[in-house]
């Protein structure tokens, strides 16, 4: 065995060091290099044997291995991978298509979000694949539980393994010969080569790359739950991030039934794919329209809920912007935003104050995205400041009325992207009219809808709108 080494590695970025430093240079954050002892070879030889052991390793592992010799770009063949269906829609969308073989996916969330749940209910709808889940967590009789109460077909093909030894697992990965592996969670797995505690930033390094080396390898594809501290970043080192080819990240409101899964990186698909679900006692439920489950009560009359046509993704969605505004009651007024950026919600503050003339500086203002949403999409700073005006004025907005559009510095509506699904999506929901930024309407020309547009260039054109 090769002899050990100490290194330094900062735990919020994966910068390396040779000592230890007080401040990161990369990231700037103090007190995070954490000592590594960066071991033999051991646990990456039995992951090259489990590897070389899979019957996969001569088909899928060739095209997935390392050219063994520089080849020109032309030369390179330009055929896709084929994906392994994993039978859920939602899931397929936010990989890209499918799981692509011998790829290495983290999925992050916060402690009894749905993750193991979510994983669990996924390969019991795979019957055809044969996949190892190795639980450091949950004991075999706990999982058979949980199994029982998802709704599924009959499946032969899971193999349920309780073991926190990486050496082990490699042993029983080549006993099982696996299509799929699963790691719930990672930072239960720990290593012999590395004399500290499972979890650890050297533990969970080390675990990471055996794996990442044996899925590149075998063209197996591993599965790596993870879990989230309380920044909400995913916990251990940052380099686990980079280790990986896809993260994943699923969210939510444990208050709410729903639940959002995001890609945060992904080197086969899209990053602003998202996949939504409803947690129901029975497990995890796609939701294919969300906009019908955003929209379920009756707001006719109440003053401060604006409804906005958003788009996360490609996916279009109508959800609804909750605004209450009150006299301060101490002497600093109160900005709080819930699944809206708050620096954003103070720069339309300052819009409406300096550009509408709607004094709020002695006002409370608090902003809230119904169904625990987390909402990125800039075309939801009308519904904003319609909403916060409203509250203001204790004036309802009218039913059938939605909007979408991103307000400048200036106080000008500009304009949006994908304005003609996020006109079907309200049109389809029985909206009358959607107010537009005007720069919009030349891209709409000769197209007819059942629902009446009312194109602005100004916030103040948008208000004159709504509350004449």
């Amino acid at each position: 065995m090769a002899k050990d080494k100490i290194a330094y590695v900062c735990s919020n970025c994966g910068q390396e060091s040779q000592k230890w430093i007080g401040k990161c240079p990369s990231c700037g954050q103090w007190n995070t290099f954490k000592e590594i002892r960066i071991a033999g070879e051991s646990a990456a030889s039995l992951a090259r044997n489990a590897a070389t052991a899979s019957s996969r390793a001569g088909v899928i592992g060739r095209g997935m291995r390392n050219s063994s010799r520089p080849m020109l770009l032309r030369e390179i063949s330009t055929r896709e991978e084929p994906r392994i269906d994993m039978h859920d829609t939602e899931l397929n969308r936010v990989l890209g298509g499918g799981l692509v073989p011998g790829s290495i996916v983290l999925l992050g969330g916060e402690p009894g979000i749905g993750k193991s749940t979510l994983t669990l209910q996924t390969i019991l709808q795979m019957p055809e694949r044969s996949i190892l889940y190795v639980s450091g967590e949950e004991s075999a009789h706990q999982l058979k539980m949980r199994s029982e109460r998802i709704p599924h077909t009959d499946n032969d093909n899971v193999h349920i393994l309780c073991e926190t030894s990486l050496e082990r697992i490699f042993e029983h990965i080549k006993e099982v010969n696996p299509d799929i592996v699963v790691i719930d969670s990672i930072q239960t797995i720990s290593t012999e080569d590395v004399e500290t505690s499972p979890g650890s930033v050297t533990q969970v390094r080390e675990c990471a790359s055996a794996l990442l080396r044996f899925a590149k390898t075998s063209g197996v594809p591993v599965i790596l739950i993870g879990h989230i501290n309380k920044e909400g970043t995913l916990a251990g080192p940052k380099i686990l991030e980079h280790i990986v080819d896809t993260v994943i990240q699923f969210e939510g409101d444990q208050h709410y039934m729903y639940r959002i899964l995001r890609s945060i990186k992904n080197r086969f698909g899209s990053t602003s794919e998202l996949g939504i679900y409803e947690m129901q006692q029975s497990g995890l439920r796609q939701v294919s329209n969300p906009s019908e489950l955003l929209l379920t009560q009756d707001h006719e009359g109440l003053s401060g809920i604006a409804i906005s046509s958003a788009v996360e993704g490609v996916r279009p969605f109508l959800v609804e912007t909750q605004a209450l505004v009150s006299s301060a009651a101490y002497g600093t007024p109160q900005r709080t935003a819930t699944g809206f950026d708050q620096r954003r919600l103070n720069m339309l503050l300052a819009v409406l104050e300096k550009r509408v003339g709607f004094k709020l500086i002695q006002k409370d203002v608090f902003l809230n995205i119904a169904g625990g949403l987390r909402v990125t999409d800039l075309a939801m700073d009308l519904s904003v400041i319609a909403a916060v005006l409203s509250s203001n004025v204790d004036t309802a907005i009218e039913a059938g009325w939605c909007m979408a559009g991103e307000v400048g510095l200036s106080g000008e509506v500009r304009p949006v992207n994908r304005i003609e699904q996020r006109i079907s999506e309200a049109e389809k929901l029985g909206f009358s009219h959607m107010i537009i930024p005007k720069y919009n309407l030349a891209g709409l020309k000769g197209k007819k809808y059942n629902i009446e547009l009312v194109p602005v260039k100004k916030v103040e054109e948008a208000l004159r709108a709504l509350f004449g």
